[in-house]
């Protein structure tokens, strides 16, 4: 999630904080002046694609592929207390889905921002991590836009802030913009797709999903092209809390195939590596769960579709959180789930995908000093390795074999 290396990780909320205040001088600065000619920053920015839209009704335009909807989920269990960030999960407004067209459209950065001919950032299609407003996006933080590059015909932008660098975002944005696009717009063919894809990960969910056949662009830190028509599906992931859609989706495009002889529960490790997350009493833990039927599984050393094979398989699963929990999207009907954190970093996303699964169960288990009313906007220790006695881990999981 974070770009800093594993010593410098714990200064990674006061850097995020220094990151957004740069962007803000920066681009005031580069937008008054108008810096770089052909290559200035956008203008401005519109919080919406309708809005952008509007704006510019003779070079965008909106595809809608479906309506808008409210989700209710009931809060998640576990402990060692409840927590807040639950029950602000609990309830979500996913937007419409739809594919923006934009003519003469141009993608900037790894994050691949849509800009319109007229100088507009479409903050909807181009979100980031952490900011407050379109003035902390960090196409700002450039004086001026890379030398672009001439894209003819008609190109799709699959790409999210963090495709490139975390399967999750891989999985849960970049791909089910492919299917907002094919639901909007059936017949489209685009020319070039820009979609990260030289990643062990990302080639192989390219070749899975068929986007192989295509000219694939890799978003890159000084990506720039222009376009003659621009396709950006909308993203649907809001908040990581996952609409039903997008698990289903997933189950049925990239299908398990061969679940024989695959363990019935699993224990996903994060590796042993500090400040990476990782569970710190893991060597005390394995023994015992695997005394309990366990398997210890590593996501990252294998193939996308064993990952996919090996959820499919599994009854039980265990582990902190982290990306290769998003295979919980293929788990099959009355998975039970046990998800472990660090007190300060909690994250909906996955009691959200297994609340997608019929007949689900989802338990977490926090480690001290659990903090219940510390908000998920400032549950911001990313990397912060999980201290759970290995005792405390399996009461938690014979609670959650008993239900």
């Amino acid at each position: 999630m974070t770009r800093l290396p594993p010593a410098l990780q714990p200064l990674w909320p006061a850097a995020k904080v220094v990151h957004r205040a740069a962007t803000r001088s920066v681009g005031r600065a580069t937008r008054s002046t108008g810096v770089g000619g052909d290559r200035a920053v956008p203008r401005t920015a519109l919080p919406d694609s309708r809005a952008t839209t509007a704006a510019e009704p003779d070079h965008v335009r909106i595809h809608v592929g479906a309506p808008a909807q409210a989700l209710q989920r009931p809060a998640a269990e576990g402990g060692p207390v409840p927590l807040t960030v639950w029950d602000e999960a609990s309830s979500v407004e996913v937007p419409e889905r739809f594919v923006l067209a934009v003519d003469h459209g141009r993608l900037i950065g790894d994050y691949a921002a849509t800009v319109t001919p007229g100088g507009i950032l479409d903050l909807q299609t181009s979100p980031y991590f952490g900011i407050r407003g379109w003035h902390e996006h960090p196409i700002y933080l450039r004086s001026r836009l890379p030398e672009t590059t001439h894209l003819p015909g008609t190109t799709a932008s699959l790409a999210s802030p963090a495709s490139t660098r975390n399967y999750y975002h891989s999985l849960m944005d970049a791909l089910p913009r492919w299917a907002v696009l094919t639901e909007a717009l059936p017949d489209a063919r685009p020319d070039h797709v820009v979609v990260s894809h030289r990643t062990r990960w990302d080639a192989q969910l390219a070749s899975l999903v068929g986007l192989d056949r295509f000219h694939l662009v890799e978003p890159e830190k000084h990506l720039a092209v222009d376009t003659d028509r621009l396709l950006v599906p909308s993203l649907n992931n809001v908040r990581n809390l996952a609409p039903r859609w997008i698990t289903d989706w997933l189950r049925r495009t990239l299908p398990p195939r061969d679940v024989t002889g695959r363990p019935r529960r699993l224990y996903v490790t994060r590796g042993s590596a500090p400040r990476s997350r990782r569970l710190v009493h893991e060597p005390d833990l394995c023994p015992q769960l695997e005394r309990m039927g366990f398997t210890r599984f590593d996501p990252g050393a294998v193939t996308v579709q064993e990952q996919i094979d090996h959820f499919a398989a599994a009854e039980v699963v265990v582990g902190v959180h982290g990306a290769g929990l998003a295979n919980l999207n293929f788990a099959p009907e009355g998975v039970r789930v046990l998800e472990l954190f660090a007190p300060r970093y909690v994250d909906p996303g996955y009691w959200a995908i297994t609340s997608n699964i019929t007949d689900s169960t989802y338990r977490y288990l926090v480690a001290d000093p659990a903090e219940p009313g510390r908000p998920q906007r400032r549950m911001n220790r990313v990397q912060d390795d999980v201290d759970l006695p290995a005792d405390r881990v399996l009461g938690a999981v014979e609670e959650l074999l008993a239900t």
